[in-house]
C-alpha cells in the first residue's frame, strides 16, 4: 500500500479521544448512600454487564472510524484491490518497424498495433502521465490527447529501428515519474530479431503481440555487383530466400534489364552488358507477397566504356600479351587513357607503375615518383622468396622485389597486397605501383590464372575510373549515421529529388532506395540505404514468452487492442483504496447510531 497525502494519517491519534473519554467516565466522586435509591444498586447490578458491553462496542466503532476516515484522507493505493485506477505512469512502446508493414488477415500488422495503443490512451485519466516511444527511439510526453494526436502521425519506418533501446527509454520515463504506479505496455509483432538484445526491467509490463504463425514471406536477402564497376560487363548475384520457386526480374535505371525463376534458396545470377553509361540505379524484384517491403532490394553500379590502355616496351611483353587478350575480350581498348610502364618511364597519370628490369634505374624511377606527388619511394632489394598474400593475389610467389617506402605527407593511398612484412602492390589517385617487374624471373603472377582478372580490375576499377570519383557505392540503413567522401555537396534521388549537403557526418535518408552523390552536379559516387536483411525473418516470439523476457513472471502478455489497455492498467498498478474506506467507515457511523438508539431511555 502507498499513499497520495501521508500526512494527513497524523489524523489517526484522533483516534486517542473517544478512548480517553471511555477511560474518564470509570471515574467516580464520592459515595453517598440514599435509601431511596438502594433498589437503583440492585438495577444497576443487574445491568452493568450489558452496560459495559455497550460502552466498550461504541468506543471501538468510534476508534475504527476515525482512523478510517485519517486513512481516507491520505489516499491509499493497493496493488490490485480498488475502483477504477489511480495515477499511474504509462509509457507506450509502439513498434512501427518494417516488419509490421506484413499483413495478416488482410490488414497491416501496424494496424492492429496502433489500435492496441490507441486504446491504452483512451483508458488513461487526467491523473496518468504518459509517453508514446516508437521503434526509432523517439520518445513523446503530453497529455492524452496531445499523444492521440502524435499517434495519428505515426507511420511504419523503412528500417528496423531500434525497439530494446525505445525499451529502455519507456522503461526510464516510467522510472522518473512521481506515481505509485508505473508500467510499459509495448504493442509489437513480436519478430524474434528486434528483440533478441532486449533486457528485462524492474517495472510491470503488458505485452500486445500475435500469438498465431507469421505470414509465409519470400524475400530478396541481399545483392551483389560484380565488379564494382562495369566496363562495360557485369553480373548481379541475388540472395533470395523462399519456400518454393519465385519469378524475379533485375531492373535497371527504367527498364527490366532481365527476368526469371529462382528455386528454392537459390542465388541467381544475370550477366548484363547494358549500354547505359555513368552511374546508374538497380533493383532486383520478387512476386509480391504479404510482406512487400522485402520483395525488393535496391542496388548502384557504374557503367564505362572499356578502359583505353597502352603497355610501353619497359613494360614486358607478359604485360603487352595481356592487354592484348583484354582487348580481344572486350574488356579494354587500345588507347592512351592508361599507360603500363616502369616507373622510370613515367610521362603522366593515371598509370600502372612496375620496378625498372635496370637496377640502375632505381634512382630514376624515384624521381619520376617525386615529380608525380606519389608518395612511395623503391627502397633496398630483396632477393628472399616469399608469398603475396591480399588484393586478390593471395599464394602468388614474389622472388625479387625492392621494399616500398612511404615518404611526404598524408597523402590518400591504399596498399593492396604484401609480401612478407612489406607493402608489394599499393595504389592512389592515378595510379597502381608494384614492387615487382612482371616476369618470371622476378614473380610468378603473370603465369597464374589471377593475372588477366587482376590486371583488368587495375584497369577498369582502379585507373580507368572518372576522376573524382568516390568509387564502390555506400551501404547504409535508414536513418543511420554515416560520412560522406569530401567535397560531396548534395545527393539526388533516383527519382530526380536533390538535397544539399553541409556537413559530411549526416543521417541516411529514411526512404530505401539508390541516392546518387554530387559534386558541382556531376554524379560521383552512389548511396544504396537498405533495410538489414533480418527484418525479412518474420518468427515471433508469443506473447506471454516476450512479456516474460521483458518484465518477468507478473508481465503481461494479450492478444487483443482492448486486453492491453486492461492489462496496462492492471499488470503492475495500484488502485484508489479511498472509497471503500469511506463506505466502510458510513457502515460504521450507521453500526454507532444503532448502539446509541438502542440504548437511549424511552420517556413517556
Amino acid at each position: 500500500m502507498s499513499f497520495l497525502a501521508p500526512f494527513y494519517l497524523l489524523l489517526a491519534g484522533a483516534a486517542a479521544v473517544p478512548l480517553l473519554l471511555h477511560l474518564l467516565r470509570r471515574n467516580v466522586g464520592e459515595r453517598v448512600e440514599f435509601p431511596a435509591a438502594r433498589y437503583l444498586q440492585r438495577a444497576e447490578r443487574e445491568h452493568s454487564k450489558s452496560l459495559r458491553l455497550r460502552n466498550l462496542l461504541l468506543m471501538l466503532l468510534r476508534v475504527l472510524l476515525l482512523l478510517l476516515l485519517a486513512l481516507a484522507a491520505a489516499r491509499p493505493f493497493v496493488r490490485g484491490v480498488g475502483t477504477g485506477h489511480g495515477a499511474t505512469a504509462v509509457a507506450i512502446v509502439l513498434d512501427n518497424s518494417l516488419s509490421t508493414t506484413a499483413v495478416s488477415g488482410g490488414v497491416p500488422a501496424f494496424n492492429r498495433l496502433r489500435d492496441g495503443a490507441h486504446a491504452v490512451l483512451l483508458a488513461a485519466t487526467p491523473a496518468d502521465r504518459l509517453w508514446l516511444v516508437t521503434a526509432d527511439g523517439a520518445l513523446r510526453a503530453g497529455s492524452r490527447e496531445a499523444l492521440l494526436n502524435e499517434l495519428a502521425r505515426v507511420s511504419p519506418l523503412e528500417g528496423a529501428g531500434d525497439l530494446p533501446l525505445a525499451f529502455r527509454r519507456a522503461g526510464a520515463a516510467v522510472r522518473a515519474a512521481p506515481l505509485p504506479a508505473r508500467v510499459v505496455a509495448v504493442a509489437t509483432d513480436g519478430q524474434r530479431t528486434a528483440w533478441a538484445s532486449a533486457r528485462r526491467i524492474p517495472d510491470a509490463v503488458a505485452v500486445l503481440a500475435f500469438d498465431g504463425p507469421p505470414p509465409s514471406n519470400h524475400a530478396v536477402l541481399g545483392v551483389d555487383v560484380q565488379p564494382a564497376r562495369w566496363t562495360p560487363r557485369g553480373a548481379v548475384i541475388a540472395r533470395i530466400a523462399a519456400s518454393d520457386s519465385v519469378g524475379y526480374r533485375i531492373v535497371l535505371g527504367n527498364r527490366t534489364a532481365a527476368r526469371g525463376i529462382a528455386a528454392r534458396d537459390e542465388r541467381p545470377s544475370v550477366r548484363l552488358s547494358p549500354p547505359e553509361r555513368g552511374w546508374q540505379s538497380g533493383a532486383v524484384e520478387l512476386e509480391p507477397d504479404d510482406f512487400p517491403a522485402d520483395d525488393a532490394r535496391h542496388f548502384a553500379v557504374w557503367i564505362g566504356a572499356p578502359p583505353a590502355a597502352s603497355a610501353a616496351a619497359s613494360a614486358g611483353p607478359f604485360v603487352a600479351t595481356a592487354l592484348a587478350t583484354l582487348v580481344a575480350d572486350g574488356r579494354a581498348s587500345a588507347g592512351s587513357g592508361v599507360t603500363i610502364t616502369s616507373a622510370d618511364m613515367l610521362t603522366g597519370l593515371p598509370a600502372l607503375l612496375l620496378v625498372p628490369a635496370d637496377p640502375l634505374r632505381i634512382g630514376a624511377a624515384n624521381r619520376a615518383l617525386a615529380r608525380f606527388n606519389i608518395p612511395w619511394r623503391f627502397g633496398a632489394a630483396v632477393a628472399t622468396p616469399t608469398a603475396a598474400h591480399g588484393g586478390g593475389l593471395d599464394g602468388v610467389t614474389v622472388s625479387r622485389r625492392y621494399r616500398l617506402e612511404r615518404q611526404g605527407g598524408p597523402a590518400p593511398s591504399d596498399t593492396l597486397a604484401s609480401a612478407g612484412a612489406d607493402a608489394w602492390a599499393v595504389a592512389g589517385p592515378g595510379y597502381v605501383l608494384l614492387a615487382s617487374p612482371i616476369d618470371p624471373a622476378a614473380t610468378d603472377l603473370p603465369l597464374r590464372a589471377v593475372f588477366l582478372p587482376w590486371l583488368s580490375q587495375m584497369l577498369g576499377q582502379r585507373l580507368g575510373a572518372p576522376a573524382g570519383d568516390v568509387g564502390a557505392p555506400i551501404v547504409a540503413s535508414p536513418g543511420a549515421p554515416l560520412v560522406l567522401p569530401a567535397a560531396v555537396d548534395a545527393i539526388e534521388s533516383a527519382s530526380g529529388a536533390r538535397r544539399s549537403i553541409v556537413s559530411e557526418h549526416i543521417d541516411a535518408p529514411t526512404e530505401r532506395g539508390v541516392w546518387f552523390l554530387l559534386r558541382a552536379g556531376r554524379r560521383v559516387g552512389a548511396l544504396v540505404v537498405e533495410a538489414p536483411d533480418a527484418e525479412s525473418d518474420l518468427t515471433r516470439w508469443r506473447p506471454r514468452e516476450l512479456a516474460q523476457r521483458l518484465g518477468g513472471a507478473d508481465a503481461r502478455g494479450v492478444t487483443s487492442p482492448d486486453a492491453l489497455a486492461h492489462a496496462a492498467f492492471t499488470a503492475g498498478a495500484r488502485h484508489p483504496f479511498t472509497t471503500p474506506l469511506l463506505v466502510l467507515a458510513f457502515l460504521l457511523l450507521a453500526a454507532e447510531a444503532a448502539v446509541v438508539r438502542a440504548n437511549r431511555p424511552v420517556t413517556a
